[in-house]
Formats: C-alpha cells, sequence, structure tokens
C-alpha cells in the first residue's frame, strides 16, 4: 500500500491547482473548459488510469497528462472543442482557465457591439435563449398576482 506521505495534495496542470485526492477523470474536470468527457479522452490518451489518485501519480505521468491537454484540440473531432470555430481567425480551439471567460465576454461584447437580438437581450439583462419570461425571471418581485392599492 501506498504511504500518506507520498501523496500530492495538488497537482498543477495548465496554471490550475488540482485535487490531488481525487481520481484523474473529476481531477481534471478542475480546470475550467474540460468537462468529463474531454477528461476521459485526455486520461486514456496519456495512458494514465482514470480511476487512480491524482496525487499519487508521478513526474513523467502528470508531464503527459499536461501535454495531452494542450495537445487535446488538435487531437479530437471538431464537434468535441468548446470553440469549433473562431471568430477572428477561424480555427478549431480549446479554451481553458480564464482564456475561456474572456473570450465569453468578448463573445457578448461583439453581439451587443452588433445590435443582434441576443446582443440586445444580453444589454437588457432578459432571457437569451427562448426561455418564457411571463411568469419567472422577473428580478426579485414575487411571482403571482398583486392587489392594486386603494381598493
Amino acid at each position: 500500500m501506498v504511504e500518506e506521505s507520498e501523496l500530492k495534495y495538488f497537482v498543477r496542470i495548465i496554471n490550475t491547482d488540482l485535487d490531488g485526492t481525487q481520481p484523474v477523470q473529476l481531477a481534471l474536470t478542475g480546470i475550467k473548459g474540460i468537462g468529463l468527457h474531454a477528461a476521459l479522452v485526455i486520461a486514456r490518451r496519456a495512458g494514465v488510469d482514470v480511476h487512480a489518485t491524482t496525487g499519487l501519480l508521478d513526474d513523467a505521468q502528470v508531464a503527459a497528462l499536461e501535454k495531452e491537454v494542450i495537445a487535446y484540440p488538435k487531437s479530437v473531432p471538431k464537434w468535441m472543442v468548446n470553440r469549433p470555430v473562431d471568430v477572428y481567425t477561424g480555427e478549431q480551439k480549446h479554451l481553458y482557465g480564464s482564456d475561456l471567460a474572456l473570450a465569453k465576454e468578448d463573445d457578448i461584447n461583439l453581439m451587443k457591439k452588433m445590435r443582434c437580438y441576443r446582443g440586445v437581450r444580453h444589454e437588457n439583462g432578459l432571457k437569451v435563449r427562448g426561455q418564457c419570461t411571463k411568469s419567472t425571471g422577473r428580478f426579485g418581485k414575487i411571482v403571482g398576482v398583486s392587489k392594486r392599492k386603494g381598493n
């Protein structure tokens, strides 16, 4: 059995500290932009057991995981990346961490600047994806019938 002193509680991959007590697949989801399916693909391509504890991996396995995270967009089909067609370059990309948040913010600002329907809905703080707005999403007001004052 492995001693507790060998367990690394934090494993650093792509500028993110991952929980060393979790299995590899779950720990990789700690990187923003990587879900369960992408984590499974990355771990299998790196040759690492998805159920192994992340903190018990040796440096070579951690390096292989990091290498596969970087190579992920080139090694998977277009539908598996989070940015299949980049707006500015037209390339297939997969963004991680703060890059993902910045790209999302830029996309919303571009829609606002173009004055498209989704951009206008974002500006006004309304639902964007076609949800019903009659009974919910009322920004703090109680949903229901209100009585008129004076009668």
